[in-house]
């Protein structure tokens, strides 16, 4: 899937694509350092995406509003971005985002998966979960990996699929390879976020895996507050590492199956986070006790070879 070649757009749709680049580059991190490497086309469309994915997440996660509230608040942006597939819109992130489905051949339903994925937390009920009470707190916990599968499919592998959409590709191929490598980055965010999500009630860790190594829930949450993992859950965490690692594969055989001038964008941001992973690696205590992340100096330094591989590539065009 190849996009169609960028034609000139009206004042009222470039200053929506400038607004979603302000988004993109205020928030999106590790993203956009990535985005920086594409063709401008490409990258404009990426930050509409981004800016889309972060409305999103941000109606999702304003925790100032109840659990209800934030449903129908999700629920009325989700009825006016299907709206806005038919009908004239105001809103720049729309229009952005349109713009870039029609140019880029992206269907509604992986849009309307990327918005699932975004509200999967404010479910009742949320497929392969079970809710329990442990330390006087209430918890919500995978059951597998089976089940922590499917949700890191409808956060990550969805974006992974839109995101190869705007890169190109020919290969059939190459969907399953940005599937599992969703899964790959997933997998890295939640080892990284495991205090985090442990303090606001949510253990992504799958419980048969804590079975399997003599882990629990109870010192899954000892180890958040003191810092101090017991044998068995350093185990677990180390299973869960490994098991990210295998599906990193996937990101190398993907590379090459994108189109030219777009490989460098992927090879940035899977180098970031496989980095991500391997300083988890190294230290694996550190997640109970901070956010581990890459340094600026690191990412910079992988923006600039990508720069300079995507400036060849072009040169060669």
């Amino acid at each position: 899937m190849t996009a169609l070649q960028p034609s000139p757009r009206t004042p009222e749709l470039q200053r929506a694509y400038d607004e979603c680049r302000a988004i993109a580059k205020r928030e999106a991190r590790n993203f956009y350092y990535a985005f920086l490497v594409l063709p401008k086309h490409k990258s404009d469309a990426m930050c509409a995406i981004y800016a889309f994915m972060r409305k999103a997440d941000d109606l999702s996660d304003d925790e100032s509003m109840s659990i209800a509230d934030r449903r129908f608040a999700m629920a009325a942006w989700t009825d006016a971005l299907r709206r806005a597939r038919t009908e004239p819109t105001g809103d720049p992130i729309f229009l952005a985002v349109n713009d870039t489905q029609q140019r880029f051949g992206i269907p509604d339903s992986l849009l309307d998966q990327l918005v699932e994925g975004t509200t999967m937390d404010l479910r009742e009920r949320m497929q392969g979960v079970v809710d329990m009470h442990v330390a006087g707190k209430d918890l919500q916990v995978y059951e597998s990996f089976d089940g922590l599968y499917h949700y890191c499919y409808l956060v990550a592998s969805v974006v992974g699929l839109v995101c190869i959409r705007i890169f190109g590709y020919t290969d059939p191929r190459a969907e399953q390879l940005a599937e599992k490598t969703g899964v790959a980055f997933q997998l890295t965010n939640i080892l990284r976020d495991v205090k985090e999500d442990a303090e606001r009630g949510r253990v992504y860790l799958p419980l048969d895996d804590m079975q399997d190594t003599g882990s629990s829930v109870d010192d899954i949450l000892l180890a958040t507050t003191s810092a101090a993992p017991s044998s068995q859950t350093m185990e677990l965490i180390e299973r869960e590492i490994a098991r990210a690692q295998e599906y990193y594969r996937a990101s190398d055989e993907l590379i090459p199956l994108l189109d030219a001038d777009a490989r460098e964008a992927m090879r940035v941001l899977a180098a970031i986070y496989h980095r991500l992973l391997d300083r988890i690696e190294a230290d694996p205590t550190a997640v109970f006790r901070e956010r581990v992340s890459v340094p600026t100096a690191q990412k910079l330094a992988m923006l600039g070879r990508g720069l300079l591989s995507a400036f060849f590539v072009r040169g060669r065009a």
